[in-house]
């Protein structure tokens, strides 16, 4: 899982870490713990829909991880809003500018941090584009799914 920081202030996003999964699931210890060391404002999924907007089974994927997440903030009274944003085209663009920046040496190096960082430049682009998930006020019982 790619990951990116970005200062809203100055409105700039770098690449900042892949995170490994382990059947869809992260060491939740670290990535809760790096959220709050870095003090994170706020968190966007991608969500990977097809090119026509329709779900995969990835996007229900992705739905199900930022409902865990935001659960799990939600436990550690870890005030942090998650929101969707559509990150479509973003591994594609990512590998170009990886390829021709020289970040990778091959078409097959992984590029998840530097997709999260396009996604986040995007956001920042077009805020309005976001969609709201949950925060720590929001999550039910049936969102630990």
């Amino acid at each position: 899982m790619g990951m990116a920081l970005g200062n809203s202030l100055t409105q700039n996003a770098r690449p900042f870490d892949v995170l490994a999964m382990n059947n869809g699931q992260p060491d939740w210890e670290n990535l809760l713990g790096m959220i709050n060391t870095w003090k994170i404002g706020q968190i966007l999924v991608g969500l990977p829909l097809n090119m026509d907007g329709t779900e995969s089974m990835i996007t229900l994927r992705a739905k199900k991880f930022a409902r865990r997440l935001a659960h799990r903030l939600g436990e550690r009274h870890l005030k942090v809003p998650v929101f969707f944003y559509d990150e479509r085209l973003t591994s594609n663009e990512a590998r170009r500018l990886a390829w021709e920046h020289g970040l990778i040496k091959r078409q097959t190096d992984p590029i998840d941090d530097v997709a999260a960082c396009i996604l986040l430049d995007s956001y920042y682009h077009a805020p309005d584009l976001a969609v709201y998930i949950a925060n720590f006020h929001d999550q039910t019982a049936q969102d630990q799914s």
